[in-house]
Formats: structure tokens, sequence, C-alpha cells
């Protein structure tokens, strides 16, 4: 079954009130009274002319938010049968799940949690998502874990992932990519630019007094905007990530508007895996329909 995106629900807001000019207005159409032992006086508002007050001008167009346009608001992914398919779907991802366990590689397992993360689906899957992650955890001298290639990319992507599930994740994991002479990270890092991108996503998941992982977001920036600028990312879906991540990183996004995005961009990729995406698309509509029915309830 397709399932069509439909457009974010973004509310205008009515320009907001500039609290110094609107002191300034008001002291310019007050009188001030003056007093004395024998009389009381006025000063006239007219040697108060001087101030040069700037109005904002209230010539704005009311937003189309009103009570009748929102209790308008309907969406068939609120019926039933969507509500079916989405619980379907849930079914196969973990069956998806629990067969990565077995059949795939570390690194692979990471990158599905990861994808299910960025698409805004992986509340549906705490369980498996953590019990990957407490296995990976506790083999760190099993098969499954030594056979994953210590470069920086699996590296990153493991510490961000074990970090935002709670787990224990040192920032020494990234000393064996720094130069024993200077501490500094290696140069030769900046020609990988998938790493990189891990390295800067990781970096804002730092903690106080974490110098490593201050110290690898200026170098993971410098390095992703030189390879910006000299046109070096060849992969257009890479590319396309390279340049979100600079604008927002993931650390600081909104889930729910950056799962948008990333349907769009995760559809293009030639590893998609159609049952996460239909599942991606089918719980995107059916949250916005939630939502729209929240917001008819509490306008009312």
């Amino acid at each position: 079954m397709a399932a069509m995106i439909t457009s974010m629900l973004i509310i205008p807001r009515k320009p907001t009130i500039n609290l110094s000019t609107f002191h300034r207005t008001l002291a310019s159409k007050r009188c001030r009274i003056s007093s004395n032992a024998t009389a009381t006086s006025f000063k006239p508002c007219s040697s108060q002319r001087s101030i040069d007050v700037k109005r904002r001008s209230g010539n704005y167009k009311s937003p189309f938010w009103d009570f009748d346009y929102i209790q308008s608001l309907n969406s068939e992914y609120k019926e039933e049968r969507y509500l079916r398919r989405a619980s379907a779907l849930k079914v196969q991802v973990k069956m998806l799940m629990e067969e990565a366990v077995r059949s795939l590689e570390a690194v692979e397992q990471l990158e599905l949690i990861d994808n299910l993360q960025r698409l805004g689906i992986s509340y549906h899957f705490v369980d498996q998502i953590k019990n990957i992650l407490n296995a990976l955890q506790n083999d760190k001298h099993g098969k499954n874990y030594q056979t994953m290639e210590r470069n920086l990319y699996s590296t990153a992507l493991e510490f961000r992932l074990l970090r935002q599930h709670g787990f224990e994740a040192s920032q020494e994991l990234f000393d064996d990519f720094k130069n024993m002479e200077d501490g500094e990270f290696k140069a030769s890092l900046g020609e990988d630019t998938k790493g990189l991108l891990q390295l800067y996503e990781s970096s804002f998941l730092l903690t106080q007094g974490e110098n490593t992982l201050d110290q690898a977001r200026e170098f993971a920036t410098k390095f992703l905007q030189k390879n910006l600028d000299q046109k070096l990312i060849i992969d257009e879906n890479l590319l396309l990530l390279v340049h979100h991540a600079l604008e927002i990183p993931l650390h600081w996004s909104v889930p729910r508007t950056n799962a948008r995005w990333f349907i769009e961009a995760y559809e293009r990729r030639s590893d998609m895996n159609p049952i996460v995406l239909e599942l991606a698309k089918l719980d995107f509509n059916i949250v916005q329909a939630i939502h729209q029915e929240e917001l008819k309830h509490v306008s009312r």
C-alpha cells in the first residue's frame, strides 16, 4: 500500500511587539504632572513631541488558522485500515531486526538502528534496539565485534548510538585517530567524508570537560566545509547529508521535522529497504493525523 506524505503543519505567528517601542509610544502620549507647595500644574504633552517613535505597522494578514479552519482538518490516515497496515509493517521490521542480529555485521546493525532513528520510527523498536546495543557492548571480545572494521566511521557511529541510548562510551575511543606527537586528529582523516560526518554528529553528545569531543567537532567541521567548498564529495546522498548536518546537527534537530526530511533522502538511496520506507511514511502520516485531532480538540 503506497502511503503519500502530507505536508508539515506550520502555524504562522503574529508579529511580536517590540516592548521598547511600545513604552516610548506610551510615554509620548502621557502628560507629566509636577507639584509644588502651592499648586499642581500640568506639563503639556507637546513638549515631548521631539521623541521619534517608530510605529510598527499593524497591516499584517490575519492567520488562516482560525477556528473553522482547524475544525475542518481531516486526514484519512486515522482510519483503521492504515493502523492495521502499520501494525503489520512493524511486525515485519521486528523480524528484520532479529535477522540482522544473526546475519549482519556489527556496523550494518548500527546503520539499521541509525536509519530507524532518522526516519522517526525507532520508538516502535526500543527493546530490539536495546538488545542489539547490549549485545555489541557485552561482546567486546566476541567474533562479531572483532570483525568490525575499526575505522573512523564505524567507531563514531557506535559511540553516538551507545551514548544516545544510555550506554557507557568513552571519548578515548577516538584516541586511535590522533597523532601521538601533538594529540591532534590525523590530517589524513580529512579525506574520509563519511567518517568525518559521523565524528561531527558524535561530537554533539559531549559532556563537560571532554576536550577530545570539542576538538573533534572543530576538526570535523573544518574538513567537511572544506570538502564542500572544493566539491570533493561525489556521492550525492552523502553530499545531501553533509549539507543538512552543517546546517543543523542531529542532536539539535526536532526529530519529527528531521524525519520528514530524511524520508525523502532515504527514498533516493540504492540500499533503501521498501518495508522500512513504507512504515516511515505511514507512521508520519498517522502521527500527523493524531496531532490534527488533538489540535481540533484543544481549540474547542
